[in-house]
C-alpha cells in the first residue's frame, strides 16, 4: 500500500498503518500506545507525521466529529458516513444511503465543484440509550 502510494515504507509508517487497521476511529493518543506496543521506539513525532503522510496519500482518513478529537480510519473512498454517540462519544460507520458521492446535493454549490459530502449522525448508542431508559 506504501509504495502504491508513493511513500517509503519505513517501521512507524508499517506501525501506524497497522493500528489503525486495527483500531477504527481511534484518536492519536490511542494509535500512539498500539503503535508502542508493536514498536516502543517510536517517538510521538513520528507517529504524527505518519498519520499526516497516511492522510495525504488518503491511505488513512481523518474525521473530528464536532466537539471531539481527531480519529482516524482506514476506510476511505467508499463514501461512508458516520454515526455518534452524545453521550458516550463512540462513533461507527453507517453506509451512505445513496450510494454515490455526494450523496446530497447543496441547495448553492456557489461554484464549487462538489465531489463529497460529510454527514454525521448523532445520537445515543446502544449502551447509552439502554441506560438512560432505566
Amino acid at each position: 500500500m506504501l509504495r502504491e502510494a508513493d511513500l517509503r515504507v519505513t517501521r512507524p509508517r508499517v506501525a501506524v498503518l497497522g493500528a489503525v487497521y486495527a483500531h477504527p476511529h481511534a484518536d492519536t493518543h490511542s494509535i500512539i500506545r498500539a503503535v508502542r506496543l508493536r514498536e516502543p521506539e517510536v517517538s510521538h513525532q513520528a507517529v504524527y507525521d505518519s498519520l499526516h503522510a497516511l492522510t495525504a496519500a488518503r491511505l488513512v482518513r481523518r474525521i473530528q466529529p464536532s466537539g471531539s478529537v481527531a480519529r482516524y480510519e482506514s476506510r476511505v473512498g467508499d463514501n461512508h458516513h458516520h454515526v455518534v454517540c452524545r453521550s458516550c462519544g463512540a462513533v461507527a460507520d453507517v453506509d451512505c444511503a445513496v450510494g454515490e458521492a455526494p450523496c446530497m446535493t447543496a441547495s448553492d454549490g456557489r461554484g464549487y465543484a462538489i465531489d463529497e459530502a460529510e454527514v454525521i449522525y448523532w445520537g445515543l448508542c446502544p449502551g447509552c440509550s439502554t441506560d438512560n431508559s432505566s
